[in-house]
C-alpha cells in the first residue's frame, strides 16, 4: 500500500486562500491545526508543490515586498479544485487504520476550513470501517488457530475502536 501524500490537503488549504511555502508549513506545524496529524519539513514541502504545479493544480506567482525577499505566492488552478472535490466526496476511502488517522482526519480539517458539512464524509468513512470489520470477521471464522488469528483479533480491535472514535468525529 502507498504512503499518503499531503497533497490534496495542499490543494484545500489553497482553495481556502492562496498562500506562500511558510504559511502552508504552519498548518503542518502548528498541534492546534495538522501538526498531531502530518509530518512535514520544508524541502517536503516545496516538493510537493513543485510536484502539484507540474500536474497543473498550481499555479505559483512572486511577489515582491519591500522589507522581505520576494516570496511565491500559490494558488488553486480548477483542475487543482476538481482533484479537490474528488478526494473530498470519496464514497470509498481506505478503511486502513494509517489512512483513517491521516486522511480523513485531513478531509475533516479541509472540510471545515473550507465550511463544507462533514456530515458525509463521516459517513463514507464508517461505512468502509464496517465493511472491513465484515470482511475481517469472514476471514477469522475461516482462519486456523494461531499467529493469524491474533492478528485478526488485532485488527478488529483496531477497527472497533476506530469505529467507536468516528461516532464521536460529528
Amino acid at each position: 500500500m502507498n504512503q499518503p501524500s499531503p497533497d490534496t490537503i495542499i490543494l484545500g488549504l489553497l482553495a481556502v486562500q492562496p498562500c506562500h511555502g511558510y504559511q502552508l508549513l504552519d498548518h503542518f506545524h502548528d498541534p492546534n491545526k495538522l501538526g498531531r496529524v502530518w509530518s512535514m519539513s520544508t524541502s517536503q514541502l516545496y516538493v510537493v508543490l513543485k510536484r502539484l504545479e507540474q500536474q497543473d493544480f498550481i499555479k505559483g506567482q512572486e511577489i515582491p515586498s519591500a522589507d522581505a525577499p520576494t516570496r511565491t505566492e500559490y494558488y488553486l488552478t480548477e483542475a487543482g479544485r476538481d482533484h479537490l472535490n474528488l478526494w473530498l466526496n470519496d464514497r470509498q476511502p481506505s478503511a486502513s487504520i494509517r489512512r483513517v488517522r491521516v486522511e480523513f482526519l485531513s478531509r475533516l480539517y479541509i472540510a471545515r476550513m473550507l465550511g463544507i458539512n462533514t456530515d458525509a464524509i463521516i459517513q463514507h468513512q464508517k461505512a468502509a470501517c464496517q465493511l472491513q470489520r465484515k470482511i475481517l470477521l469472514a476471514q477469522r471464522e475461516e482462519a486456523q488457530p494461531g499467529i493469524g488469528v491474533l492478528a485478526l483479533e488485532f485488527m478488529l480491535i483496531q477497527l472497533d475502536a476506530v469505529l467507536q472514535w468516528i461516532d464521536q468525529c460529528q
